[in-house]
């Protein structure tokens, strides 16, 4: 089946050019950033590092940017790429840039545990991934002040207002130790929430949290063991965390790009994409999953014959879905009539008000598709029951056949020997054996007649279906009430015999089954429609699925256009109705 062709809406197309802007300007940033720092000195490999970082940053954050629109990664991740710039342009001569970077040093650290405690939402999902990430970003911002006000040869002597060397050491071994408390905590959460992740998604954080864990107790304890345990050069210590730093924006890329957490469109493009008319498009859950970015999605219809919620292969909507806090539930309505529901992932869409926008979008489309389902269904029911009606022609063919040669043959072959012999018999035993032969050809005729009047009651053909019915229920060995105002001659023979037959086996089905004192049936006409309906007192239990009796009656009203149903609750009787068109 051919590719269904791309839908670009005017949001879309607007998004992108919006994002090549700010690709742009990011690139001229990070290269004016490199221009100005001083790269001919030994660390110069070590300070463009950062600006490259920056710009990987800014790449991841624009790729799932791109992908998600509606989710806040993208603006987190390049936020986070910004933070990273502002710890390298203090590496430049420029006055303003100075004072920057040395104010936000240490923003990178807070930054990056922020984007990892948002992940995949786009946003902090509770108090304690808040409370921490607060604490960090003070811990950077408020402990990082000693190191450029009170200290005058600092990294930016204008801001200096005293002179407190003791006080610098101090606060910047308070926010090491602080933060170093911090990441550890950092590490247990997303431990925590990756043992709580469910399987599908489990294979996109197993690697990103291990990478963030090992990021975030990398970055501090590299500090401490480097420069105050083994007194390793300061540019090797920087390359390697800068390294580290530099793959977080690549493990968030491959955890977008694995699959787990698709790409998020808006919504415009989920109504432009209903609105094309191409017949060969991906079914409309796939669309629904990709333009939410929820890959375990599932969409429900209603079923009325049913009564309830099922997915497009028929599975009835678990009940326990409703109740799980892990997953979302939202009903669409179309005309303040429930056509579905949509069952999503709730840790990943946290914005509720987003599926039930998707789910008014696409009501119209649910409930074509659950036509189409019904539609279908109907189809296989009809292809079923044509089934079932050929093989029980195909029985009562076989029966009537091995009737007539078991049966009637060997009788009539029989009386043929003996008319053979009567002609060669003595004059004193031909009366006997003429007698007896005549005798047999009134049996044999008996038997056709009782074939006949099997296949085609005589009642039924000389006299009309109300005549016949009664007839039927004069026989019956237990009390029955017949009531009709069908006038006999004014049906066609189909519907006389289909209703005659679903009355002598509803009837026979009484008599074996019920364990009833009484049986009521009534033959109506009403609006174009033979209605019959027989009632008895019995022990009830009685099911369509039971037996092939009742199947096969619903298979030969329903091939004329017309339906059958039962009401049969135990020790309550049964009650079978039936309607035939017959205008």
């Amino acid at each position: 089946m051919p590719a269904a062709s791309h839908v670009q809406p005017a949001l879309s197309r607007s998004l992108g050019r919006a994002l090549l802007i700010v690709a742009l300007l990011s690139a001229l940033l990070m290269i004016t950033v490199i221009g100005l720092m001083p790269l001919d000195g030994p660390a110069g490999l070590l300070l463009v590092a950062l600006p490259i970082i920056f710009g990987i940053y800014v790449a991841a954050g624009l790729i799932a940017w791109l992908r998600r629109p509606s989710n806040g990664m993208g603006f987190l991740i390049v936020l986070a790429g910004l933070m990273v710039l502002v710890g390298g342009v203090a590496n430049t001569e420029v006055p303003v840039l100075l004072a920057i970077g040395a104010v936000g040093a240490t923003l990178a650290l807070p930054a990056t545990v922020h984007l990892l405690l948002a992940f995949p939402t786009g946003r902090l999902s509770d108090r304690h991934a808040r409370a921490i990430v607060a604490a960090l970003y003070t811990t950077s911002l408020v402990l990082q002040m000693p190191k450029y006000l009170l200290n005058p040869e600092g990294s930016y002597p204008p801001f200096a207002i005293a002179d407190a060397p003791a006080v610098v050491a101090l606060t910047g071994t308070v926010q090491t130790v602080v933060a170093t408390a911090i990441m550890i905590v950092v590490a247990i959460v997303l431990l925590r929430r990756l043992r709580r992740a469910d399987a599908v998604h489990r294979r996109v954080l197993i690697p990103l949290f291990s990478y963030g864990i090992f990021t975030v107790l990398f970055l501090p304890l590299i500090a401490i063991a480097l420069d105050r345990v083994f007194h390793v050069d300061p540019t090797v210590r920087g390359m390697l965390q800068f390294t580290a730093v530099a793959g977080i924006p690549i493990a968030f890329t491959l955890g977008l790009l694995r699959g787990g957490f698709a790409r998020t469109g808006e919504l415009e493009e989920l109504g432009t994409w209903l609105g094309t008319t191409h017949t060969s498009r991906q079914p409309l859950v796939v669309a629904l999953a990709r333009t939410l970015g929820d890959p375990s999605l599932r969409l429900y219809f209603w079923a009325e014959d049913r009564a309830e919620l099922v997915d497009a292969e028929g599975r009835a909507a678990p009940e326990a879905v409703r109740t799980d806090p892990r997953r979302g539930w939202q009903e669409i309505a179309l005309d303040e009539r429930a056509i579905g529901a949509i069952e999503y992932d709730a840790s990943l869409l946290t914005d509720r008000e987003i599926v039930h926008t998707a789910g008014r979008i696409v009501a119209i489309a649910v409930d074509r598709e659950r036509l189409t389902a019904d539609l279908r269904a109907s189809r296989r029911s009809l292809m079923r029951s044509r089934e079932r009606i050929v093989e029980a022609a195909d029985r009562e063919r076989r029966s009537i056949a091995r009737d007539l040669h078991d049966g009637l043959q060997v009788q009539l072959v029989l009386l043929a020997l003996e008319a053979q012999q009567i002609a060669t018999a003595s004059a004193s035993t031909v009366p006997e054996r003429a007698t007896r032969l005549r005798v047999g050809l009134d049996d044999a005729a008996a038997e056709v007649r009782t074939l006949v009047r099997d296949l085609v009651p005589a009642a039924l053909v000389e006299r009309g279906l109300s005549a016949a019915a009664e007839d039927l229920t004069d026989r019956m060995p237990i009390s029955t009430v017949f009531k009709s105002d069908v006038s006999d001659g004014g049906l066609s023979d189909l519907v006389e015999t289909t209703t005659y037959f679903v009355l002598a086996e509803t009837l026979a089905n009484v008599v074996k089954h019920a364990r009833a004192s009484s049986v009521r049936v009534r033959l109506t006409l009403d609006d174009g429609r033979l209605l019959l309906e027989v009632e008895d007192n019995g022990v009830g239990g009685a099911s369509m699925e039971a037996g092939s009796g009742l199947r096969g009656l619903a298979d030969r009203v329903e091939a004329i256009g017309g339906t059958i149903s039962i009401s049969s609750p135990p020790g309550r009787g049964t009650r079978v109705w039936t309607e035939v068109p017959c205008a």
